[in-house]
């Protein structure tokens, strides 16, 4: 794995090549026309994470999530827009994924329902958390799933765990009001910052429970990747954010014992017993368009 360049990050900027500016545009765009378009991936760490460094590079693509349910108006939103789409691969595929040009070229992919990685992540139950982005749960996960997890996918992980609290979510409206340096930064126009729609952020340990006690090869994933990230995260100190309101390492340490001692149906200690003897994961591979 390679390392983040500062310099490279400010070359972008300067060059005005950071995607961000455009892909919360279209977010932003999408809640103002009343459509359900979220972004996911990296820019939507950033969004969440608006007073950390962000991780920059030329080639980032812009990934956004929406539901079957309005994907065809999400499409028409997007040609709109100025993005051009792929035809063919959205005639398809367009139930589970959806292709665009954005008007900058930049690549969109639009995930429909769930994100198909290593594992499957079926978003639609907290699909309308946030305003801009997936919520932060499901983010946390989204990267967690990745069985060959690489430096970027650490740093966004360790942004996330160091940003925001712990908090059952089984409760509407049970969303932690802890007061932290983010919140001031939110909303308006910026591209940072989903909580004046949606009061406090925080990571929705029954979310991330009911994911992991409901699948064994979940749980095996992430419970891997929650103990490789303080290790990596003390040898590569440039990851982690600088002055965080929380501590990552213990975010892991409480994940890892949620994932633990949360109870486990039968189906998932049949596969438990089969272990590691039969791949748990699939091995994604890049989508020709």
């Amino acid at each position: 794995m390679g390392t983040d360049s500062s310099g490279e990050a400010e070359a972008v900027t300067a060059a005005g090549l950071d995607p961000l500016p455009e892909a919360f545009g279209i977010a932003r765009g999408a809640v103002d026309a009343g459509l359900g378009l979220k972004l996911l991936g990296g820019l939507a760490v950033r969004v969440v994470c608006p007073s950390f460094p962000p991780r920059l590079r030329r080639d980032q693509d812009i990934d956004f999530a929406c539901l079957s349910k309005g994907r065809k108006e999400v499409a028409a939103y997007l040609e709109r827009n100025g993005c051009q789409p792929d035809r063919r691969f959205n005639n398809l595929n367009g139930d589970r994924q959806m292709y665009f040009t954005a008007p900058s070229g930049r690549p969109i992919d639009v995930m429909v329902d769930r994100l198909a990685m290593c594992h499957t992540l079926d978003f639609r139950p907290t699909f309308d958390r946030l305003p801009f982005t997936l919520d932060v749960v499901d983010l946390l996960l989204s990267k967690l799933q990745i069985v060959e997890m690489n430096e970027k996918d650490a740093r966004d992980l360790l942004q996330l765990l160091a940003a925001m609290p712990l908090a059952s979510g089984s409760e509407e409206g049970a969303a932690p009001r802890h007061s932290h340096r983010h919140a001031s930064q939110a909303g308006g126009d910026q591209p940072g910052g989903n909580q004046p729609h949606s009061g406090a952020q925080f990571i929705d340990t029954d979310r991330f429970v009911k994911v992991l006690a409901g699948d064994w090869g979940w749980w095996r994933t992430v419970t891997a990747n929650l103990k490789k990230l303080p290790a990596l995260a003390a040898e590569r100190p440039h990851l982690h954010p600088p002055e965080p309101p929380y501590d990552a390492a213990q975010a892991c340490q409480r994940l890892l014992e949620l994932a633990e001692s949360a109870p486990k149906g039968v189906k998932w200690k049949l596969r438990a017993n089969i272990g590691d003897r039969v791949r748990w994961y699939e091995l994604p591979e890049e989508v020709g368009h």
